[in-house]
């Protein structure tokens, strides 16, 4: 009976040493496995062959799509869900612009234009910052519509409204974060969206509309252009809920702009401060007689330099860069703008050459689905300023001379 009751303890010892040893090691089953595969010095095979793809399609996934809180409504709990932005609308078309009138207009710039431009669904507008003289319009009628949101090109504007204000200049660092700081320059060249959200809350929605006016935004851009629409400008602020007057000096949100706004306005900037009413011959003696019209001077000259490099890296090294795989050959500034609604993707870029020959400002605009986004407009806009350089346009236009003594001035505003 004794030697009974030896014999199980015995057992029951060694039973109870080989469940401490296991629950010991269950711990550590995992590291184990994994130290023992290192020591052949080899990664696994599937690691490997899983990790770059899986990377790339996470990648893919988050620069595709946007990410929103969502609350369940069963559990309480709120979690992030990820949705992909759908598209209805067409980024090409087959239209060959029969509607357009171009008896007036320059024709190697408009087939400059239209080479350039392809099926892409958008319109192209060539104009002479020296004398508000429209030397082309591809897409005529999407030209003279009542424009869409400017996106990022409306920070030209912002730029010019807080440089005029004293609140920065090119050198200025405006802190973004506990960490992060970003100068004018930069901003421009990354179209860096938080910076001009704070540029737009310092300056206040009044300050930024009176300069927006100024710079020709919520008014007719061209001088007796039929079929030439309005555009809009919010009276007041919008809306905290759809980012107050933070978005509309980053994304241009609430606004509807022209491409004969824009192209007015970056005028403005290459000819040193003089906005003029665009003009659109329509007929070979109207180029004859033609006269520029003076809007308003604006105080901008001194600026101008601070601006240019924030427009210069955006196509150096910045969002504009496309436009450099076409054409190198000369300066050209810039600015692109990026954004949707309903539906609609548009792609924005506006720009001039800097030539000692002279000058010519360049806007892109369009309009569809994925495919269309600001540097695709550069892109554009290179290949443009290719055709225009490859038929020596720089040095069969010489620079029209800038005297206001010899413009004719224009006291009120047509309707």
């Amino acid at each position: 009976m004794g030697k009974q009751s030896v014999i199980s303890r015995k057992r029951f010892a060694v039973v109870g040493l080989l469940v401490a040893f296991i629950v010991a090691l269950l711990p550590y089953g995992m590291a184990a496995t994994v130290s023992t595969r290192s020591l052949t010095g080899k990664k696994p095979k599937s690691q490997k062959v899983s990790e770059a793809p899986r990377a790339r399609k996470r990648l893919t996934r988050l620069s595709r799509s946007r990410a929103r809180t969502v609350t369940t409504a069963r559990t309480g709990r709120r979690h992030r869900r990820r949705y992909y932005e759908r598209f209805t609308a067409s980024s090409f078309m087959n239209d060959n612009f029969d509607g357009d009138v171009t008896a007036g207009e320059d024709p190697v710039v408009r087939q400059a234009a239209l080479d350039a431009l392809g099926n892409m669904n958008g319109t192209v507008l060539a104009i002479e910052p020296t004398s508000g003289r429209v030397l082309a319009m591809v897409n005529q009628k999407l030209a003279l519509s009542s424009g869409a949101q400017p996106c990022s090109t409306i920070k030209l504007s912002v730029a010019l409204s807080a440089l005029s204000e004293d609140l920065i200049t090119k050198d200025t660092q405006i802190a973004l974060g506990r960490r992060s700081r970003m100068n004018l320059t930069t901003a421009l060249a990354h179209s860096n969206n938080a910076y001009f959200e704070a540029l737009g809350r310092q300056l206040g929605f009044e300050k930024v509309s009176f300069y927006a006016h100024q710079f020709g935004l919520g008014e007719l851009a061209g001088y007796n252009i039929p079929g030439e629409q309005l555009g809009t400008y919010p009276q007041q602020e919008i809306s905290s809920k759809l980012g107050g007057v933070g978005k509309m000096c980053s994304f241009g949100e609430g606004i509807s702009m022209t491409p004969l706004q824009l192209g007015a306005m970056v005028s403005a900037i290459a000819n040193g401060g003089t906005l003029y009413y665009l003009q659109h011959p329509t007929a070979a003696d109207e180029v004859a007689n033609f006269e520029p019209r003076v809007k308003r001077h604006l105080d901008i000259a001194p600026l101008i330099p601070e601006i240019s490099d924030g427009m210069a890296a955006a196509v150096s090294y910045g969002t504009a860069r496309s436009l450099r795989v076409n054409f190198n050959e000369e300066e050209i500034l810039g600015k692109t703008g990026t954004c949707s609604k309903a539906g609609t993707r548009y792609g924005w870029f506006a720009s001039y050459a800097k030539t000692d020959i002279g000058r010519i400002v360049v806007v892109v605009f369009l309009q569809g689905g994925r495919p269309t986004f600001g540097p695709k407009a550069a892109e554009i806009s290179g290949r443009m300023y290719r055709n225009l350089y490859d038929h020596d346009f720089f040095q069969a236009h010489p620079t029209l001379p800038t005297d206001t003594a010899n413009v004719k001035p224009v006291v009120s505003t047509p309707q």
